[in-house]
């Protein structure tokens, strides 16, 4: 049975131990938010100010702090900057899932694919997208293609372990 928010309830347990650090406040240093700073991706108020390396490391800290409508900016700068970086469109597309914005991270994985091919990488994030919309079967299909790729991959076993126990529990 799937849960809250079209969410089924061990994905949302996992997803909650990922995320459970609150979004910092937003008098952040060069960025600017409009609305919910949980769910809006930020503007950066001088783009033109940052580097494609800089954008990155910025960027990086911003989503291990759970920063996601800040690093989906920063991401974004990066791949304007650098468009032939795969970890560019890997963070944006990290970012635009855990914003819930489905729409954009779907657009990302596209280029994405076309800049880099069928990665373990590119399959995992895919994956972990579908998991976040409890689509079981797309997020299993995805990880498993993954794992052929990175068999010794722990993200990627775990991964496959939380698809497997969601599962279980909903007759999937």
């Amino acid at each position: 049975m799937i849960g809250h928010k079209g969410f089924h309830p061990a994905i949302r347990l996992a997803a909650a131990a990922l995320i459970a650090l609150p979004l910092a406040a937003c008098s952040l240093a060069g960025l600017s938010t409009n609305g919910n700073a949980r769910l809006d991706v930020a503007e950066l108020k001088n783009p033109g100010s940052y580097t494609a390396d800089s954008a990155l490391v910025e960027a990086r800290g911003h989503f291990r702090n759970n920063n996601f409508g800040h690093s989906a900016a920063l991401y974004k700068r990066v791949v304007e900057l650098a468009p032939n970086s795969a970890e560019g469109y890997v963070g944006l597309g990290a970012s635009y899932d855990r914003l819930r914005r489905f729409d954009l991270s779907d657009r990302v994985y596209a280029s994405l694919f076309k800049l880099s091919g069928g990665t373990a990488q590119y399959y995992n994030n895919v994956g972990y997208s579908q998991m976040l919309r409890g689509n079981l079967k797309d997020a299993m299909a995805n990880f498993s293609k993954a794992r052929q790729l990175a068999p010794d991959s722990i993200v990627i076993a775990n991964n496959v372990e939380l698809v497997k126990r969601a599962a279980a529990t909903s007759n999937i």
